[in-house]
């Protein structure tokens, strides 16, 4: 397991729904070396809604690489740098359905948290041009996962993701998913 990628991205405007523009830190750009993790973002990231994201347990958000295959597949006209999905970790090798509420993983120096899994608004619909993906991104369960800081430091592309700590009782991101969609 490993970090593939870290993404930051300040607010701004990505479109209009109904006449009003809508300002979102979706956007994000690959970072070069290292980049510090703080309890409540990392540096050079900020959220355009601190209501729905964000906060001590979505700090920070992470997305598995090999989703992206799945993706490109279905919108191929679409360029889908890392960072596409606004998540601030690339990652490699950490599926959702492997990935419990509760595990805890040292990424470089800092320490943190798997909370919970990212349900989708319509500032993804935006970003992909359709409102549709926001349906699509949860049927596929593939929606990668927030975490919390546990420990402040530094991470990079190519550090290694070492598990801490694994809360195997507890549910998996995936599991948390289907729940969602079977009260839907």
């Amino acid at each position: 397991m490993r970090l593939v990628s870290v993404n930051v991205g300040s607010p701004h405007n990505i479109g209009e729904i109904q006449g009003t523009a809508v300002t979102s830190g979706i956007i994000k750009s690959q970072v070069d070396g290292p980049v510090v993790v703080k309890r409540l973002n990392l540096e050079g990231d900020r959220q355009a809604d601190l209501e729905v994201h964000g906060g001590e347990d979505k700090a920070v958000y992470a997305y598995p690489s090999e989703h992206y295959r799945f993706w490109k597949d279905r919108f191929p006209e679409m360029d889908m740098p890392w960072g596409t999905f606004g998540e601030n970790l690339t990652t490699e090798g950490l599926l959702e359905g492997a990935v419990h509420i509760g595990d805890i993983f040292a990424i470089g120096s800092a320490v943190l948290q798997v909370t919970q899994p990212r349900f989708p608004c319509y500032k993804l619909g935006l970003r992909f041009g359709t409102q549709t993906m926001v349906k699509l991104f949860l049927e596929s369960e593939r929606t990668g996962f927030y975490l919390k800081v546990m420990k402040e430091g530094q991470v990079k592309a190519g550090d290694e993701l070492k598990p801490i700590e694994r809360a195997w009782a507890a549910e998996t991101v995936t599991d948390i998913v289907r729940e969602v969609k079977r009260s839907e």
